[in-house]
């Protein structure tokens, strides 16, 4: 089955979206650690609301259906690569 336009530019969005979240995500890694190293409990909170967040993006992209799904979770894959390859 072919996807039709709708879906095609539901799931384009869905991968900028992704990357955006992704980025977001694993960007701020680096600083829940730093903050868990220091003792610093607030960093429980930044974690969870890290997930929080990421998990309601792929709920979205889940209600638009099974293509904005995985373009929204390639876009999230792609920026960890990206941004664990900066980490380096």
């Amino acid at each position: 089955m072919t996807p039709d336009l709708q879906t095609i530019a539901l799931s384009l969005a869905a991968l900028i979206s992704g990357f955006a979240a992704g980025w977001a995500h694993f960007a701020s890694l680096a600083r829940v650690a730093e903050m868990l190293l220091n003792g610093r409990m607030g960093a429980i909170g930044l974690q969870l609301a890290r997930l929080a967040a990421l998990g309601v993006f792929l709920f979205l992209c889940a209600k638009g259906g099974t293509w904005p799904l995985l373009a929204g979770l390639a876009g999230i894959m792609a920026a960890r690569f990206v941004v664990l390859r900066r980490a380096r």
